[in-house]
């Protein structure tokens, strides 16, 4: 799809999301919508679903791997590797919520283009369309780029797929998310709204790496990302690479370009292969190979282009050896 077309489509699908609240509160008496309830059942579906449906989920899924002589020392260590990459990312997480993150969202809610909107169920769904929306382009950039790449290979790195590895995160991965929801505070999206919702499309998320499901019913594989798409996204097969990169809403995807069917078996892992358990190297390998390929580029414009250009881009001059 050409790039013009895809900024069309893009401008087109954050205009209605944006616009439809905004024009049903000032057109309609919604019923506003206490604030802490609503962050309750926000507590209920992202905070305690690790509890009532992750943890018992991947009980499953272990006992699947005993069944199918698949559970060994590589697959333990990995799981294990992939929740210490969790707690690394939650370190990083918090201390860019007191230093930045806090500030950055109360300026742009402040300086707002739009007014604010209340709180209610028209608001709340639009937020969630919004989060999931951005979030396509995030996850979209993070592949795109080379310091995306750079931070999201290692969600990536994993040779398994369950639920463990919806918890493998980079080092810069609760970065990027923040050049696309501040700009949705200022479209008049409540802050604190808008964080629970980003949550709960990451929750989505997690809940579809598993091979445990096989497919859903066609209408339902149309519209919703499902752990068949998401395995498609999970693969180092060359057809599946760059695909599916949907939050709740595969329909993104399949407007965007982007959409790719699971046909094929999947071969799980990224196309240089990690080959470790050692969670520090997990958690740092991207930037490792990141800062590698800057040293080898020459002259400063093309280390820079390595930035932001395709994680395979090389200049045309050879690289240094």
């Amino acid at each position: 799809m050409s790039r013009v077309r895809l900024v069309i489509y893009s401008i087109v699908i954050v205009s209605v999301v944006v616009w439809f609240p905004h024009w049903a509160s000032s057109n309609f008496s919604l019923e506003v919508l206490d604030s802490d309830w609503v962050a309750y059942l926000f507590y209920i579906f992202n905070d305690l679903s690790l509890g009532y449906i992750i943890v018992p989920f991947f009980s499953i899924e272990l006992i699947r791997y005993v069944v199918l002589k698949r559970l060994n020392k590589d697959l333990i260590l990995d799981s294990i590797a992939n929740v210490i990459t969790f707690f690394l990312f939650i370190g990083i997480e918090y201390v860019l919520g007191i230093l930045l993150v806090i500030k950055l969202y109360t300026y742009a809610s402040y300086y707002a283009i739009l007014p604010e909107l209340l709180i209610n169920w028209v608001t709340i769904a639009s937020c969630i369309l919004l989060a999931d929306f951005l979030y396509y382009w995030e996850h979209r950039l993070m592949h795109r780029i080379g310091i995306g790449w750079a931070t999201h290979t290692v969600h990536h790195s994993s040779p398994h797929f369950n639920m463990s590895v919806a918890y493998r995160f980079g080092p810069l991965d609760s970065v990027f998310p923040l050049f696309f929801s501040i700009p949705a505070v200022l479209l008049g999206f409540n802050p604190f709204l808008l964080l629970a919702c980003e949550v709960f499309v990451q929750v989505f998320q997690t809940l579809l790496h598993t091979e445990v499901v096989g497919k859903f019913p066609k209408v339902f594989e149309y519209i919703f990302n499902t752990p068949s798409h998401h395995r498609v996204h999970h693969g180092s097969n060359r057809q599946y690479w760059d695909k599916n990169y949907g939050g709740i809403l595969i329909v993104w995807d399949r407007i965007l370009g982007t959409f790719e069917p699971e046909k094929e078996k999947v071969v799980y892992g990224i196309s240089e292969p990690l080959n470790s358990v050692n969670p520090f190297k997990v958690f740092l390998h991207g930037l490792s190979r990141l800062r590698a390929k800057m040293g080898k580029v020459k002259g400063i414009k093309n280390k820079l282009l390595v930035l932001v250009k395709p994680p395979d881009w090389l200049p045309k001059e050879p690289i240094q050896r």
